[in-house]
């Protein structure tokens, strides 16, 4: 199946991995929303508290994760192959 701009090569594959979210969304949007900023207000506590797992979520959170390096072992290091390829196709009929 040739590609198709605007959609997505694997349709089914976000589905099924965001139900615990779907869940948690509907939890909140029905309830007063006092309990999220509760658990928010805890977590900055926590953070300002030193707590290292608190003030790593909340960073996770305002900054985004940090990239994480691709790297190879010391004694075999990733190499980069590039390759440039020219096919010349003859649709000619015979």
């Amino acid at each position: 199946m040739p590609f198709e701009p605007g959609k997505s090569g694997n349709p089914s594959g976000t589905k099924t991995h965001k139900r615990f979210m779907d869940a948690l969304n509907r939890a909140i949007a029905q309830d007063d929303s006092k309990r999220l900023r509760d658990a928010a207000e805890q977590l900055l506590d926590k953070a300002a508290l030193g707590e290292p797992w608190a003030l790593g979520m909340l960073a996770d959170r305002l900054d985004g994760k940090p990239a994480q390096a691709i790297i190879g072992e010391e004694e075999n290091p990733l190499r980069v192959v590039q390759r440039i390829e020219r096919v010349i196709v003859d649709n000619a009929k015979d």
